[in-house]
């Protein structure tokens, strides 16, 4: 791709926006209000990507406006996300990249979210860790975090990061892009709230949690280790005592920077293991975090002993959630496949499951897996005549069983012990 580079005022490349395009391309993602998608701009990159490049170079480029999308959520709620264009999308790539090589290196050990070689298996492993060590937990929820961070502390906030121009320049516009409904009329942003969605909210949330929350926390109670991912986090404290102390202190952080906790979703949690004695009985012994559910569980010391230890498995929420996944795709309809081609479909979505919610505690997924084998039961029922003229399911149950036993590495959970 040939750009006619001349003399600009910001120093922006035309490799950066070609190899931000290569990232955008990579994630995939649908067109925004412009209608342009991504096969369409890389049929043509010079035509679509030189505009891009001259206009952040020169100063000139300001963003279209983000189209919002309803997102439904397990509570019945809807999460608003912003789409900006592809070439938006591009270009905030260029800016989000040159802005992660500043701040990352000062992010705290203890942020976990949106961080090159940092997941949430990490922040999950640690939490597990911490609870073993300390036995209270504040589990705690902000309240509508993106659509709340206030543009003038952003910014501010930003200021103490860089003082590069083009950042903030771009940073704001971006944080003052109209949003266009779903019905096409164009709202203007409020002085609040930045999109999720966007490829540069990610940095800019764990820019301002770092200095409203991260940072000061490591300042004020350096013996209250804790674990961040975007807007979740848990805290760890000693005694119960000094949990609503520490919990007091960070409500009234967040309220100083325009930010509160949600009443219902933050709470005081008692990680109960053998061990532990407490006279007077705990209200909450297990909290959420990142899908999985913390609670006594039974595990298995190193020299074979059974004990109750405090740890993380699959969460109910997320069981629900596959389950749900699993009644939408109704794969025991799918009779014009036959098991090669269904497995071929319904493996790397079982894999996925089982690397993320099968990190820890593998057996919490159980349920999970019965319920996939019942489907499958059902497909070889909907499938073959002669099960379906015996009217029971069972013996098509029973014919799965004989498969599983004989090639079980046909469908991921079945070579973890998950067979019919």
């Amino acid at each position: 791709m040939n750009f006619k580079e001349g003399s600009k005022p910001y120093p922006i490349s035309k490799e950066q926006v070609w190899e931000a395009f290569a990232f955008v391309k990579a994630n995939g993602g649908s067109s925004g209000v412009d209608g342009i998608d991504i096969k369409t701009i890389a049929a043509n990159p010079k035509k679509h990507l030189y505009p891009v490049w001259n206009r952040l170079a020169s100063g000139s480029y300001f963003p279209q406006a983000v189209k919002r999308v309803e997102i439904p959520k397990s509570d019945g709620k809807v999460r608003m996300l912003g789409i900006p264009t592809v070439k938006d999308r591009v270009a905030q790539t260029v800016i989000s990249k040159e802005l992660e090589q500043i701040v990352e290196p000062l992010f705290s050990n203890s942020s976990y979210g949106y961080r090159p070689n940092r997941n949430a298996h990490q922040a999950i492993e640690q939490a597990r860790k911490n609870c073993w060590q300390m036995p209270w937990v504040i589990d705690m929820d902000i309240k509508g975090f993106f659509d709340n961070i206030d543009h003038g502390l952003m910014i501010r906030y930003l200021r103490k990061f860089t003082d590069r121009k083009h950042i903030i320049t771009y940073v704001k516009r971006w944080l003052k892009a109209p949003i266009e409904l779903k019905d096409g009329t164009q709202i203007q942003n409020e002085e609040k709230g930045t999109p999720q969605g966007g490829v540069i909210s990610p940095v800019l949330a764990n820019i301002f949690l770092h200095v409203v929350f991260d940072s000061w926390m490591e300042q004020e109670f350096p013996d209250c280790p804790f674990e961040r991912y975007a807007d979740d986090v848990i805290v760890h404290v000693k005694n119960e005592k000094y949990a609503r102390y520490v919990l007091k202190q960070i409500r009234t952080r967040l309220l100083a920077n325009k930010l509160e906790l949600h009443p219902d979703k933050t709470q005081i949690v008692y990680c109960n293991r053998t061990g532990r004695r407490k006279r007077t009985p705990a209200k909450v012994r297990q909290f959420d975090f990142l899908g999985y559910t913390f609670r006594s569980r039974k595990v298995k010391t190193k020299d074979g002993r059974v004990i109750f230890g405090f740890s993380p498995g699959v969460s109910w929420k997320s069981v629900k959630r596959i389950i749900s996944t699993c009644r939408k795709l109704r794969f025991d309809r799918w009779v014009h496949m036959d098991i090669k081609e269904l497995t071929k479909v319904l493996s790397p979505i079982i894999q996925g499951w089982l690397h993320y919610y099968g990190r820890f505690h593998k057996t919490a997924m159980h349920y999970v897996f019965r319920i996939i084998n019942r489907r499958l039961a059902k497909w070889v029922f909907n499938k073959y005549k002669r099960f379906r003229r015996r009217k029971f399911v069972s013996y098509a149950q029973a014919w799965l069983r004989k498969i599983a036993a004989g090639y079980p590495h046909i469908f991921p959970h079945w070579q973890h012990g998950f067979s019919p």
